[in-house]
């Protein structure tokens, strides 16, 4: 966030709050709000939501004035975070663009372009990713073919290709296709156990597990976290493997494990560490709360049920305050889809209908395998007994088959 109009707000804000003889406890219970996080926003390290600064405008007795200055701090907020993005950008694309000059690029600019690939993907259509990560692995298989590296870098060329094949795992699955999904797979899985790297072994395992889970494999879904548990310690892979087999648990019924598993992995976020590269490679709280959802909403019990419902809500809500190398696009999309089904099978088909909406106006280079594949569970589900003599239901579901066509 603008640590500037940041300052700005929390200055105004501990004036008003002052004017008006609120301590901290006095406008963090009229707020419903903690005290460290007013605390935080007149700091300016925290930035609030419009509803919270008009409710605030109204306890304070502003009349206006602070929800006034919000909205010039957000507008150049903005403005500065435009600017910081456009630059991220041009100097991705300018790593990009180096690397594809093979006599000009040493391995650490190589590198680089990877990790870049790796958060680009995040906010991008899986298409273009697919281009450019192939393009750099062609020219990271050149120079193992033709020996173009010195001795000290095999490790790191072994790396770079593990991750940039991990890439196009994703790119793969993301456009449906599951065979060459698992043929990446296993190169990154190789090149990774030539690089000797446990971090990169246990991301590739939970990588073939989910590319079984979309197959609806459970089964070989779980086999492959197994595995990868042996591999798990640096960065967050620990977390991620065990969301993964919560999903295979909820998927094949097992609640009783889905929640242990689950619960296994909070505790397992508390002792993990910061991934050496972010993007596809991490696994953020708004990951892990997504994770929840998407394991929960498959279990017939109420509380389950509900539950994947405020997980899914958190999701959305951490990554819309989230910087760039631990948001992604299509997860956030997904999430909406994960909500409506856990909204859908609470009985609340209006509720559902309306969150899922958004997700059906993405444009077609947005439209992932996955989202295609749960928006099709949806529709299923509005075809079930459960909803056979409802005109909502059947109006929902027909809105639903328009999307597939």
């Amino acid at each position: 966030m603008s640590e500037t109009g940041g300052v700005d707000l929390g200055k105004a804000l501990a004036s008003a709050r002052a004017e008006a003889n609120f301590s901290l406890a006095d406008l963090s219970a009229a707020t419903f709000t903690s005290r460290g996080w007013i605390n935080n926003v007149e700091a300016g390290r925290r930035w609030p939501q419009r509803d919270w600064i008009e409710l605030a405008d109204r306890e304070l007795k502003t009349d206006g004035e602070l929800l006034s200055v919000w909205e010039l701090a957000k507008s150049k907020r903005d403005r500065e975070a435009a600017v910081k993005g456009l630059l991220q950008k041009s100097e991705r694309e300018s790593r990009l663009l180096a690397a594809a000059q093979p006599d000009n690029s040493d391995l650490d600019t190589m590198n680089e372009a990877v990790a870049d690939l790796a958060v680009a993907y995040l906010s991008n259509p899986p298409e273009p990713m697919l281009k450019q990560a192939a393009s750099l692995r062609e020219e990271l298989t050149r120079r193992v073919t033709v020996g173009g590296f010195r001795p000290s870098e095999i490790s790191d060329l072994y790396l770079a290709l593990s991750r940039v094949s991990g890439v196009l795992a994703y790119a793969a699955l993301d456009l449906g296709n599951t065979k060459i999904a698992f043929t990446h797979s296993a190169a990154a899985w190789n090149m990774a156990d030539l690089a000797g790297d446990n971090e990169l072994r246990a991301w590739t395992r939970g990588t073939q597990s989910l590319i079984a889970r979309f197959d609806k494999d459970y089964e070989l879904g779980r086999k492959f976290v197994d595995d990868g548990m042996r591999y798990q310690g640096p960065g967050t892979s620990e977390v991620r493997l065990l969301c993964g087999a919560a999903q295979c648990a909820a998927n094949l019924g097992d609640s009783h494990t889905a929640m242990t598993l689950l619960a296994e992995a909070d505790r397992a976020r508390e002792r993990s560490t910061s991934d050496s590269i972010q993007g596809l490679f991490g696994f953020s709280h708004a990951k892990q709360a997504y994770y929840s959802a998407s394991s929960l909403m498959w279990l017939p019990d109420r509380e389950a049920l509900q539950i994947a419902a405020s997980s899914a809500v958190l999701a959305i809500e951490t990554w819309a305050h989230e910087p760039p190398e631990h948001r992604s696009l299509d997860d956030e999309a997904l999430a909406q889809v994960y909500l409506a089904t856990a909204r859908l099978k609470l009985g609340e088909v209006e509720g559902a209908m309306d969150v899922v909406r958004t997700v059906l106006h993405l444009p077609e280079e947005r439209r992932i395998s996955w989202i295609v594949n749960r928006i099709s569970d949806l529709s299923d589900l509005l075809g079930g007994d459960r909803f056979k003599n409802s005109l909502l239901a059947q109006d929902a579901r027909d809105e639903l088959r328009s999307y597939r066509v």
